[in-house]
Order: structure tokens, then C-alpha cells, then sequence
């Protein structure tokens, strides 16, 4: 199902609807991967994504081979290793600094006079720390996880789409996808401790997130970044689902970005590629969204099409991997690059190519 040009309008307030009386915050508990560990009622629980990794080493097939699993783990380095990811106060340095003082930026605050042209500043440093996306929303109390506290005036939240490679996430479900997934979160890691010290440096509190703390999606969505697609993940303008989402709160004085909409609800009520595609039958395939979900890890309250997370993740255990295939397969993604290898020699032929250059 082709796309012609995208016709994008700013709204005055979130393009999703919610029910009052259904909605309340998301429990923390409930997330799938929590759920592993937690919930001894569901047939995924104590299993783990790399569980099978061994058997596939074993017995090798394109895209499921050594190189591809190193490639994986290797892509996640950062984003698991570094302690600053996720920092909530000052990151220590390593270094010390060259003077004979040790000076903190931070303890001479910076007054913020004009909040729309200091939202030009946050978004400048985010794009040369790496960001592809950077909207900026005031902090929805819905959206933070009911068991998760952060402080009342930490209002803004800043709200970063990390591009992932699409040549790796159109190999899906094979572990180069898994991979560009990885690679997602460790620049995700990278721009979150570098933003992070930014606002910092100029006195402010910045609480550096990804998928902990609150919903990125719909704060993705309040910071104008995109709507909400049928797969349960937010689909940009710029490059369709192919992104990871993080955020940082804070309590810098900021200008908001409205909410948008380019008509990705009524194309996904028409277009079903992604249930299709998907090898669990885990996306709903109605015509029309619903506030009904389908399992306990499905947040409350929101029109949408729930997707079953339960039958995903059993999926990657299988798989020996995390999928992508309703990313690569949405026609949003597909038309933000020209070329699809749809299997794993195709990835590592056109890399050869490209390094040889």
C-alpha cells in the first residue's frame, strides 16, 4: 500500500483518545520483561531472549550465525554498560579538569529569559549529541508508571527518536535487526548522558530515561513527534517506526511543541501489512481501534489496537532475538529508504561494499 506526501498538521491537544474512566497509570509490574520474572502464570515467564542462542551457534542458518549474535550483543555495549546512562544527578567525571580548580557549571545558574529560544538551544545540542528527533512536551502525570515517583517540578519532558539503520531492521526477524535494535539503544545511551550534563551544566535538574519511568510513547506523541500506529508503536513522518524512544525530565523553563497529525490512524485502519506479517498473529487485526486489551501488559484507557506482548516475546525467545518485522513492513518505514534486502546476505554484502568504498 503505497503513501503519496505526507500532509502533516499541528494539533492544539494529543491526536489519541482516551476514557476517563478506564484510564489510570501503567504499573511498572506489568511490563512484559518484568513479567518474566514476576509472573509465574504466563508460559514466558523465566524464559529469556538468549535462551536458544547456543542451539542456533550450533546449527547455523543465514542471519542466526556466530556473526550475527556477536554482532547483537556488541550493539548493546554501550547501553549496558555505561552507569551513566540513566543518571538523575551530576555524572562523574573521570578526568579531573586541567585548572587547579575544580569548577561545576552547574552551582552558576543560568537564568532562562525566553523558553522558546532555550528549546532552540536543548534541540541544537541533542541533534549534535545524536538525536534524529527532539520535541518537548509538558509532563502528563497519566503517563508515569503508578509505582515510579519523579519531582512535581520536573514538568518538561524532553522527549529523543534514535534513527535505527534501516538496511538492518529490513533483515527482520534475523539478528541484524536485533542488532540495529541494539545499536538504537546505545546511541540512545550516548545522547541521554550527553544532553543530560548539558542541562546540568546550566543548573538544571535532567532525569535521563528510556523505556523506565513512564510511557515513551505517548510523550512522544505530546511532543509533536508523531501518532500512534496500529503495531502499538509510534510512527514519525521522518522515518516511520524505525526509531527508539528516550527521554529526559526536567525543570528548565521550556516552549512545548504541539501534537501532529499526518493521518496514520485512517491509513491503519485500512492498511493491515503488519498483521500480516507478523509471524504470532500478535497485532489486532479490526478495522476500528478499541479501549478492549488483550493481556495484562496492555496500558488502560487508550483507544488503540492492543497488541498481545506476551505471544512477541515468547516469539524472541524462539527466535534467539527481538523482532522488527511490523517496523520493516509498515509502509511508513519503507518509504523513508529506497533499498529493502529483505534477508541477512544481503545486509553483510552491501556493508562489504560500503566499507570497501
Amino acid at each position: 500500500m503505497g503513501l503519496t506526501r505526507l500532509q502533516i498538521r499541528r494539533l492544539d491537544k494529543p491526536s489519541y483518545t482516551i476514557d476517563p474512566s478506564q484510564l489510570r497509570r501503567y504499573n511498572l509490574d506489568n511490563l512484559i520483561f518484568n513479567r518474566v520474572h514476576s509472573d509465574p502464570h504466563w508460559p514466558g515467564h523465566q524464559r529469556m531472549i538468549d535462551e536458544r542462542i547456543p542451539d542456533y551457534i550450533r546449527n547455523p542458518k543465514p542471519g542466526y550465525t556466530h556473526i550475527d549474535f556477536a554482532l547483537e550483543e556488541a550493539a548493546w555495549t554501550l547501553h549496558d554498560t555505561y552507569n551513566g546512562t540513566f543518571a538523575h544527578s551530576r555524572i562523574p567525571k573521570f578526568r579531573k579538569p586541567v585548572a587547579e580548580f575544580d569548577h561545576d557549571l552547574a552551582q552558576i545558574p543560568f537564568e532562562v529569559e525566553a523558553p522558546a529560544k532555550m528549546s532552540s538551544y536543548v534541540k541544537r545540542a541533542a541533534k549534535l549529541f545524536g538525536a534524529s528527533m527532539t520535541g518537548i512536551c509538558s509532563v502528563n502525570s497519566n503517563w508515569i508508571y503508578s509505582n515510579v515517583d519523579i519531582p512535581e517540578y520536573c514538568n518538561m519532558a524532553i522527549v529523543i527518536a534514535i534513527e535505527m539503520e534501516p538496511e538492518g531492521i529490513a533483515t527482520s526477524p534475523a539478528i541484524p535487526a536485533a542488532a540495529a535494535t541494539g545499536v538504537g539503544y546505545s546511541r540512545m545511551a550516548f545522547v541521554l548522558a550527553l544532553l543530560g550534563e548539558f542541562i546540568r551544566n546550566l543548573g538544571y535538574d535532567a532525569i535521563q530515561c528510556a523505556n523506565d519511568t513512564g510511557l515513551s510513547v505517548p510523550l512522544a506523541i505530546d511532543a509533536g513527534l508523531g501518532q500512534l500506529g496500529r503495531h502499538g508503536l509510534l510512527i514519525t513522518p521522518e522515518f516511520g517506526s524505525r526509531v527508539r524512544l528516550c527521554k529526559i525530565f526536567t525543570n528548565m523553563p521550556l516552549q512545548v511543541d504541539k501534537p501532529i497529525d499526518f493521518g496514520v490512524t485512517e491509513f491503519c485502519c485500512r492498511c493491515k501489512l503488519c498483521v500480516e506479517a507478523c509471524e504470532v498473529d500478535a497485532i489486532s487485526s479490526t478495522d476500528e481501534p478499541t479501549f478492549t486489551s488483550t493481556c495484562k501488559s496492555n496500558s488502560p484507557g487508550v483507544l488503540k489496537w492492543p497488541v498481545n506482548s506476551e505471544r512477541c516475546y515468547e516469539f524472541w525467545c524462539d527466535n534467539g532475538g527481538d523482532c522488527s518485522t511490523c517496523i520493516a513492513v509498515c509502509p511508513f518505514t519503507r518509504r523513508t529508504f529506497n533499498h529493502i534486502p529483505f534477508d541477512s546476505e544481503a545486509f553483510w554484502s552491501n556493508s562489504n561494499q560500503q566499507a570497501t568504498r
